[in-house]
């Protein structure tokens, strides 16, 4: 069903802030365009977040429209968000002031346009988002920068109330009060709910001013959606604490602007915000999008602009509804078997709706803790657990689960506990929420630490297996989870029994032989395999579930039938599977070895579609067939993000 969608061009920002001479309602008509593009770049791209873009977008306009001093030149106030999910509206921001491309309205989550997530490489994103609760370390060296180059400005950063459950956030503050970082103000968008549900419910933060000030900070609270009480804020900020950094506490509604996405609409019995990511349906965007130009227009006509102009765009096909992911999956078969195990229990870092762990929390609550968004504290708490005999299962992004509490893990392999790490989201697909959340380096982080096991299986029967392996394995277990959908092709292998280091042949056929693991991976493969039989070039497709181990046995017999031998990873190409099988190779001293070359990233993951990030990096079946093509015949046609690695028996 085709949606039809409309904008808000730059020349009717113009029209609009020209027009307006109360600055009060100057700043709200602003957020109301802004909130109209919002919803249309993230319908256009298909995902984004829309909750956490309308809460903090009349803090934004505030800023940029009546507080900062010089926001756009080198030394003037800086201000950027910590949380990150707000990018779509800032994007609107910096659209409707003409300081980014209008061109790029359309190019949310594209390849060359603007990704998921804040980037430096967009104009006026100064610091990248990664793990939550970086924002304030960064304010203060950009603070400690200025200071010593003779620079005065004020910083300002935006977080989320969930971001304050990491520990980072509250380890940077005595630091900054200690220096007297008057320059810094730090905004909470208050919004009270994180991912998926009320703050109160998965961490309370209690008495936030109070929190604060114990740290040295000047504290104040503001109804963040009331431009008066916004500029009347600021201003007493800048006098009752003019040596000291400060906080205001904007107390804000996720969604504001419109009761489609308002989560003041939320039932009694509603625990899950709706709209925290995600396009919306082709109902909701009509709903909303009415309300929102409503809203506007209440502000133009009173101030004599008569209705808001509106651009139409091109419609935007709603997709179909795909099958289950791998997560799901999973989730449904860790109940089945955590029903006859006791000793599993189930930890969660605010993601329970994208791990699958939804089923879990409800058949069994008592097993089950959500820990928000502190993974370091998750991680330890696991260790605690498996001291006492139980069999935690850990569960986050990959992005965040093996990077912040990666001493944690290695901590918990030290003291021999059995813990089960499993990371949703893996790889580079989905690339359109970007590089902060394409986990393409997390087998290199955990592969190394001792009696820890990497699998990545490659569909829902294979997934089944692997909860089984997860729970019988004298092993600790990082189980990566590809969180795109599964292509057909991949579907229809199945599975077979899971030996530790032992792959399987998914497509038989000549001495060239490509070895790779999940889905992403293998179905580019299988259509490799497809396009090169057509030139004489029969491919012979591995499936190596194991990406940090490999049986010796099995890859001397699966080396004795290659010339050619080659490992396709989504990853990048250091400290992945390739590297574990060329070592193993080198170390077989076989009087016969394949050539050999492992393929994989090389540079920080492209954000876009999953067609446009394939193709960056050189993973697309046609690369990937070209790769192989001129590896059979010698020659020279170079293979993006390949490493060719040759070994040869002395």
């Amino acid at each position: 069903m085709d949606v039809p969608l409309s904008r808000v061009e730059v020349a009717e920002f113009d029209r609009v802030l020209a027009g307006m001479e109360n600055p009060y309602d100057r700043a709200a008509a602003f957020s109301a365009l802004t909130r109209i593009n919002t919803l249309y770049m993230v319908m256009r791209a298909g995902s984004g977040h829309l909750g956490s873009s309308f809460s903090a977008a009349d803090v934004v306009s505030h800023l940029f429209l009546s507080e900062m001093d010089r926001p756009f030149e080198d030394d003037g106030d800086l201000y950027f968000s910590s949380k990150g999910h707000d990018a779509p509206g800032l994007y609107a921001a910096l659209i409707g002031l003409g300081r980014l491309p209008e061109e790029y309205v359309h190019r949310l989550r594209r390849i060359d346009g603007l990704p998921g997530h804040p980037d430096v490489h967009t104009p006026h994103m100064p610091f990248n988002t990664g793990s939550l609760g970086m924002g304030i370390s960064k304010a203060k060296g950009v603070i400690l920068a200025d200071r010593l180059r003779g620079v005065s400005r004020r910083v300002f950063v935006m977080t989320g109330d969930g971001e304050l459950q990491e520990g980072q956030n509250w380890e940077a503050l005595a630091g900054a009060a200690h220096r007297g970082m008057g320059e810094l103000t730090v905004i909470v968008d208050h919004n009270k709910i994180q991912s998926d549900t009320y703050v109160s419910d998965v961490n309370d933060l209690g008495d936030l001013v109070a929190k604060f000030e114990s740290f040295g900070w000047g504290a104040l609270r503001v109804d963040g959606h009331d431009q008066q009480e916004l500029e009347a804020v600021f201003r007493k900020r800048a006098e009752a604490f003019p040596g000291r950094p400060a906080v205001v506490i904007a107390d804000t509604v996720k969604g504001a602007g419109c009761d489609t996405f308002a989560a003041t609409s939320m039932g009694e019995d509603e625990w899950r915000y709706l709209f925290h990511s995600g396009a919306p349906t082709a109902a909701h965007y009509r709903t909303a999008h009415a309300e929102l130009t409503a809203a506007a227009n209440t502000l133009l006509t009173a101030a004599g602009l008569g209705t808001v102009r509106l651009v139409p765009q091109e419609p935007r096909t709603e997709p179909a509804p795909g099958g289950p992911r791998l997560f799901e999956v999973y989730g449904e078969a860790l109940v089945e078997h955590a029903d006859g195990r006791e000793d599993v229990v189930a930890l969660d870092a605010d993601l329970v709706l994208d791990t699958g762990l939804i089923p879990f929390s409800r058949r069994f609550p008592e097993r089950f803790v959500e820990f928000g968004i502190a993974e370091q504290d998750m991680v330890s708490a696991a260790g605690g657990l498996a001291s006492r005999g139980l069999l935690p299962f850990v569960h986050s992004f990959s992005c965040f689960l093996h990077a912040r509490p990666n001493e944690q893990i290695y901590n918990n392999a030290t003291e021999g506990r059995r813990v089960v790490y499993v990371g949703s989201l893996a790889g580079l697909l989905p690339a359109a929420p970007g590089h902060s959340h394409q986990a393409v380096r997390d087998v290199s982080a955990v592969g190394a630490i001792p009696d820890l096991v990497v699998l990545e299986p490659a569909n829902a029967e294979e997934v089944r297996a692997a909860v089984r392996y997860c729970l019988d394995s004298p092993y600790s277990v990082y189980l990566r989870l590809v969180s795109a959908a599964v292509p057909d092709e991949v579907t229809a292998l199945g599975t077979e029994p899971l030996h530790t280091g032992r792959g399987r042949v998914v497509r038989a056929g000549g001495r060239t032989v490509a070895v790779g693991s999940g889905p992403v991976v293998l179905a580019q493969l299988l259509r490799a395999a497809e396009e090169l039989a057509a030139d004489g070039i029969e491919l012979t497709v591995v499936e190596l579930p194991w990406l940090n181990r490999v049986d010796r046995d099995w890859l001397a017999s699966l080396a004795a039938g290659a010339d050619h031998l080659l490992v396709v990873e989504n990853h990048y190409t250091k400290g992945g599977q390739a590297d574990t099988v060329a070592r193993s190779l080198m170390e077989l001293g076989a009087p016969h070895r394949p050539r050999f070359r492992g393929i994989g990233l090389t540079e920080v993951p492209r954000c876009g579609t999953e067609d446009q990030a394939l193709r960056a990096h050189g993973l697309h079946a046609e690369q990937l067939a070209a790769t192989i093509r001129a590896q059979v015949r010698g020659g020279t046609e170079p293979a993006a993000s390949a490493v060719d690695i040759t070994l040869r028996a002395h």
